[in-house]
């Protein structure tokens, strides 16, 4: 097919991002490409991409793939009003074929050529960001401005940052070599070899329902720049952000003269399930997943044919030792808390704090003070309706407002949750965190703190000493596994333990965070998600391993 998009134009235009993003990920200085702020994308952005949005609702996305036998789609946003958008139904046994046919052509495009495109695609996806925004909004609940920062452009960095790392695995060998071996009076052996980076095959990326942007696309890039067609089976409550992104692929592959269905997209009908079958397929050779430790564990299990990426639960801690900032400990974790109604996979969920209390600067606070001062940290943040819709978004199923209600059975209730009103979208479903007071001393295998609880539900523990918490805190990773690990201590022999802890239990640690920057928050190019070494993940996002087994190399030795 004749190509619209040459690779010379591409490398004029996207090779310096390129070797900027291969620069961020050696030095894991702050970079970005993305602009965060929605002013950054032209006066009439907004309105624009409102627009757009509102123009795919009711409508039928045709993505001209082969093997559609059919249309489905039933999501409804979790602010209440139906999205009534169709999307392609497949049959795999026509489109698995059709995915396959592109392959050699994108693998011996190599991977510079597979980076570029690559980074069109991201290119185009940011300049409708604020369509995006919506999309992410309307499918996972999260807040406006969560939606456009975390679901558009922090989701593109971890995007390219995949891309970045595929192309700097790809191409530690070089992809020629004259090699000659010498043999004293005799001529030398001489050959010629050229290496390729060979992709494994069709790679399915199974999306999730609370960040399907963030999450989707470190996979999605890898798998595509590593030269693997890519299969999207987006959540079936979260498609159109996903599609949204198939759309642009697939219009950008064809146009750098590539088979669009390399990228394909695979939506189920109501209570299909249609990953279990997929996974096993034999032409599926990855598999991304974000979602459920027991679906992610089947996976593992089942999926045996194929090189299996997981992010699944954990149970997230902060050890409470001591603070020289009392007050900015509070906001900071009241803040953490409350973000996205606790629906990441980050979120702090247990606060293992001294029944003796913890040193501040504020003078010593006892542990009944110490909940009771953030339970009121976390009610003034949110007290203002306006600001709590802004923070909380809106409750993204029905399993997470039964778990909230649950916890405030489990224990002494530090925090109550209240019901929080939208004006704009009154069949929201919003509610503020839950706390509860729990005590780690009581010996009990099935005590809430030992388990993930997705929401906003939090538990505050407590623990004979900070001793006590480390040992809880090891427990936790090693048997449950955690995303990420806070803590606040002034004292450096404490803080030497905590690192010694999670550097032996591979969990990512934040310590005494006061500031802008919070516990459950990462930026691509610096910070890794996730550190695979836990049961919480068995891949970080994004390091070298996370792509270097996409693709293998091989050697064709010619005699010279």
């Amino acid at each position: 097919m004749a190509a619209e998009l040459t690779v010379p134009q591409l490398s004029a235009k996207h090779r310096p991002t390129l070797d900027q993003a291969l620069s961020a990920i050696r030095s894991r200085a702050y970079w970005s490409p993305h602009p965060e702020h929605p002013k950054a994308y032209g006066e009439t952005a907004p309105a624009d991409g409102l627009a757009a949005f509102e123009a795919l609702r009711g409508t039928r996305i045709d993505l001209g793939q082969p093997g559609t036998d059919g249309w489905t789609g039933s999501e409804k946003s979790p602010y209440g009003p139906e999205l009534g958008v169709e999307y392609p139904h497949v049959d795999p046994d026509v489109l698995l074929p059709a995915m396959k046919a592109g392959m050699a052509a994108w693998r011996d495009a190599g991977p510079e050529a597979r980076a570029l495109v690559c980074i069109e695609i991201l290119a185009r996806i940011s300049a409708r960001t604020h369509e995006f925004a919506h999309a992410v909004m309307h499918t996972s609940g999260q807040a406006f401005m969560m939606a456009f920062q975390a679901g558009g452009p922090h989701a593109q960095d971890r995007g390219l940052e995949a891309v970045a790392y595929a192309y700097e695995e790809q191409t530690r060998v070089p992809g020629q070599a004259d090699w000659s071996k010498p043999q004293g009076k005799k001529d030398p052996l001489e050959l010629g070899k050229t290496f390729t980076a060979v992709p494994r095959g069709i790679a399915l990326m199974i999306g999730c329902n609370t960040f399907p942007t963030w999450n989707g696309y470190p996979g999605l890039f890898a798998s595509l720049a590593t030269g693997n067609p890519v299969l999207v089976k987006p959540h079936p409550r979260a498609v159109l952000p996903l599609a949204l992104t198939v759309q642009v692929a697939r219009e950008v592959l064809a146009e750098a003269g590539f088979d669009p269905n390399l990228v394909a997209l695979a939506v189920e009908r109501p209570g299909e399930g249609i990953a279990k079958d997929l996974a096993v397929r034999p032409e599926i050779k990855l598999i991304d997943y974000t979602g459920s430790t027991e679906f992610g564990e089947w996976l593992e299990a089942n999926a045996r044919q194929a090189q299996v990426y997981t992010e699944k639960a954990g149970v997230n801690t902060v050890v409470l030792d001591s603070t020289d900032n009392y007050k900015g400990m509070l906001a900071n974790l009241a803040f953490s808390l409350s973000l996205y109604s606790g629906q990441m996979c980050t979120t702090p969920q247990n606060l293992l704090i001294p029944r003796d209390g913890i040193a501040t600067d504020a003078g010593h606070k006892s542990y009944d003070e110490v909940v009771a001062d953030l339970a009121a940290s976390v009610g003034g943040l949110l007290g203002d309706d306006a600001r709590a819709n802004a923070l909380l978004g809106a409750l993204v199923n029905p399993d997470v407002k039964t778990r909230l209600e649950a916890a405030a059975g489990l224990g002494e209730v530090a925090l109550a949750s209240r019901e929080v009103t939208n004006p704009e979208f009154p069949d929201a479903v919003v509610r503020t965190p839950v706390m509860v007071k729990l005590d780690a001393a009581k010996p009990d295998p099935e005590a809430p703190f030992l388990s993930e609880c997705f929401g906003p539900v939090s538990f505050a523990v407590a623990v004979d000493s900070t001793a006590d918490a480390l040992d809880l805190l090891r427990r936790t990773v090693r048997e449950k596994g955690a995303m990420t690990v806070g803590a606040y201590t002034t004292s450096p022999d404490t803080e030497r333990a905590l690192e010694e802890v999670c550097l032996e239990e591979s969990a990512q640690l934040s310590l005494n965070l006061t500031g802008g920057v919070y516990v459950n928050q990462t930026a691509a190019f610096s910070d890794f998600h996730g550190s695979g070494g836990n049961p919480a993940a068995n891949a970080a996002l994004c390091d070298g391993a996370f792509v270097s087994n996409r693709f293998r190399v091989v050697e064709v030795r010619r005699q010279a």
